[in-house]
């Protein structure tokens, strides 16, 4: 009897609360509606609307003219056709910053790499709408957006045009078919470019450069990995896991080696593939590229934006799930991360405790991370024998005293602008370090399958050369060291 009522009360109470939580849920939705509808009722009321006719059609018929070029016009040359502007404003955006020219009914964005030499030009212009700006934070409604080229090749006009340019994006899909370069060989040997560039004939070419050749033989992964791969020793039968930003999935370079996409949080499944990707994929197991180019891909697409550890401790726990379900010779025993700000994040505890899970079970994580290890980048030196440890130089990114050395610059990798795109990246970075290392520990795994993730680490410090440079990591050196390994530990092969 009491059973029965205790159960008829319980009912009710949980039938009681259901109601209170969808009241409850619907409050909230209706107060947010109000809340947004208040926001945009007062962003009108605070916002400027002084458009000038004359200035809106100056400008979109200067642009019509070619006056006002995406990425090649510079602030001084709006400030000529419309004066001073209301508001001028410098901010930072991650490795970029951004000026912005505001005028009544106007405003301009400028923008440029903060660690390169180049100077601010056009990535967008407006004109109509209403200005809302409160301090530094500002922002136009509606208007017309002025057609700059923006989404269409750049074409550059003259010389001076190279000048507006840096380093890091360099002249990618830009075409130079209107510029004379006989004297620009110096300018050229410091600009990444892809199979998009267009050139100009080869009368108007330096001496010596080509560009086509430079995208071929920059493929080779260098230090002898193509040697590596002529005796087998190649990847096969080890996954290799890469966390980074969404990716394009179908660029030759790696699609036919790609096992496993999948996308952690709502972010990474809706936005678009980002440029980070295909370079640490290509670096990794492309088919021409790769350090491993037989190992299989497992590729866990996260916002790297969001500044929290949290994503990357979702996508290895999964990984973890994963390879309860795989057979030895299938299993991911690498997983690449192309960041290193774990430390400032949040969850940063979870973060460590899911590196040592990881770790314990087998799983190399390389990142970029000084606290996995002080490595540093090398650029190739041009016209010398990549496998070579004496072809390279320091590169522009490293620790101050780098314990291991990585080749990424002056080489190719696979672009995000398309499927057969390439990339010949002058710069490299920490970013494309990570799957070079990813690659060579898929490489150990695959001649001796139960050597310790922390054993890699320490045969790779062990077996480096020893250059002006600093210690360059040894890819023959560390293979014939875990080879040695194996056989006086009595290695198993896999099945």
């Amino acid at each position: 009897m009491l059973t029965g009522i205790f159960s008829w009360i319980a009912r009710i109470a949980y039938k009681i609360v259901k109601v209170l939580l969808r009241i409850v849920f619907w409050l909230m939705v209706v107060l947010g509606l109000l809340s947004f509808a208040v926001f945009v009722i007062l962003v009108f009321y605070l916002a400027s609307d002084n458009t000038n006719p004359k200035t809106a059609e100056t400008i979109h018929v200067a642009a019509a003219q070619g006056k006002f070029a995406y990425k090649l016009t510079e602030p001084n040359e709006l400030k000529a056709l419309l004066g001073p502007p209301t508001t001028e404003i410098i901010t930072n955006d991650g490795g970029m910053q951004a000026m912005f020219l505001i005028y009544p009914g106007v405003i301009a964005k400028f923008g440029k790499m903060k660690d390169f030499s180049s100077t601010f030009t056009l990535i967008y212009l407006k004109t109509g709408g209403r200005n809302f700006c409160i301090g530094n934070f500002f922002e136009t409604f509606g208007g017309v957006p002025v057609d700059i080229g923006m989404g269409r090749q750049v074409t550059l006009r003259n010389e001076v045009d190279l000048t507006k340019f840096n380093t890091f994006w360099g002249l990618a899909g830009v075409s130079l078919e209107n510029v004379y370069l006989k004297d620009q060989k110096n300018v050229l040997e410091t600009m990444s470019f892809d199979s998009l560039t267009v050139w100009p004939e080869p009368n108007k070419m330096p001496e010596g450069f080509e560009p086509a050749r430079l995208l071929e033989e920059g493929k080779n992964p260098g230090l002898g990995i193509r040697s590596l791969h002529k005796q087998g020793i190649d990847g096969n039968g080890v996954g290799i896991a890469i966390i980074d930003q969404p990716l394009l999935q179908n660029h030759k370079e790696y699609a036919e080696r790609l096992v496993k996409y999948q996308p952690i949080g709502l972010l990474a499944r809706v936005s678009s593939p980002q440029m980070h990707g295909p370079p640490v994929c290509s670096i990794a197991v492309g088919r021409t590229c790769g350090v491993a180019p037989a190992a299989a891909l497992f590729y866990y697409s996260v916002t790297t934006w969001l500044n929290n550890c949290r994503p990357f401790c979702d996508a290895i726990n999964k990984i973890l799930e994963l390879n309860k379900t795989l057979k030895a010779s299938e299993k991911i025993r690498v997983v690449s991360i192309s960041t290193g700000m774990f430390s400032a994040w949040e969850n940063f505890d979870d973060w460590k405790k899911t590196v040592e899970k990881a770790a314990g079970e087998g799983i190399l994580i390389v990142t970029c991370d000084p606290a996995f290890l002080e490595y540093g980048t090398l650029a190739r030196i041009s016209n010398k024998d990549p496998d070579d440890p004496l072809s390279y130089k320091l590169g522009i990114y490293s620790p101050r005293n780098p314990v291991l050395l990585v080749p990424t610059g002056n080489r190719t990798i696979a672009s995000y602008r398309g499927p057969e795109v390439y990339t010949f990246d002058r710069v490299g970075g920490m970013s494309w370090a990570a799957p070079y290392l990813a690659g060579l520990a898929a490489l150990a795994f695959q001649v001796d399958h139960e050597i310790k993730p922390e054993k890699i680490v320490e045969l790779w410090l062990q077996t480096a050369v020893k250059t002006d440079a600093g210690a360059i990591v040894n890819p023959a050196g560390f293979i014939g060291a875990v080879q040695k390994l194996r056989s006086q530990t009595g290695g198993k092969d896999v099945k």
